[in-house]
């Protein structure tokens, strides 16, 4: 599994302390730093260059994490086909693959401490899409995105 990661300022220790993680697991992953490579990039930005890369299939998942985690799922909301969510605990970040297929995981590191962002990822990146009762209202999630997205067009 290809998973990319970034983050802002706010977050950048956590961002290189899952990295060491995930890589410690065999987690083939890329950092992608913005901020490295543009100093005043801000969580926009960022979270937005992550998602075209899952939009773009270049990844099959990524991890965005700014001081709350909620600026980063709202703007890679904002791409098309690509589905996030934040998560402060295991369950959500079960639930978020395994009832809702989202792509991307987003965390705050004003929230959570790297202890738990370990877990949280560790959950999210151990569940897959379940289908069943979830299937239908993905689908329709889908249908609306369309909508939103190609006003018009069925």
């Amino acid at each position: 599994m290809k998973v990319v990661i970034d983050a802002d300022d706010a977050a950048l220790e956590l961002k290189a302390i899952l990295v060491e993680h995930l890589k410690s697991k065999g987690v083939e992953i890329r950092d992608l730093n913005l901020v490295g490579d543009k100093a005043e990039a801000a969580y926009p930005e960022i979270g937005y260059n992550l998602a075209v890369k899952i939009k773009d299939k270049e990844y099959v998942r990524g991890i965005l994490i700014c001081g709350t985690g909620l600026g980063m799922a709202m703007i890679a909301n904002k791409v098309e086909t690509v589905y996030a969510g934040v998560c402060h605990d295991t369950y959500s970040a079960e639930r978020l693959r395994k009832s809702n297929d989202a792509q991307v995981l987003t965390m705050g590191a004003r929230v959570v401490g790297p202890e738990l962002a370990k877990s949280i990822v560790n959950a999210w990146l151990e569940s897959e899409f379940q289908g069943g009762g979830s299937t239908e209202k993905v689908e329709t999630m889908r249908k609306l995105e369309k909508k939103s997205f190609h006003p018009g067009k069925s």
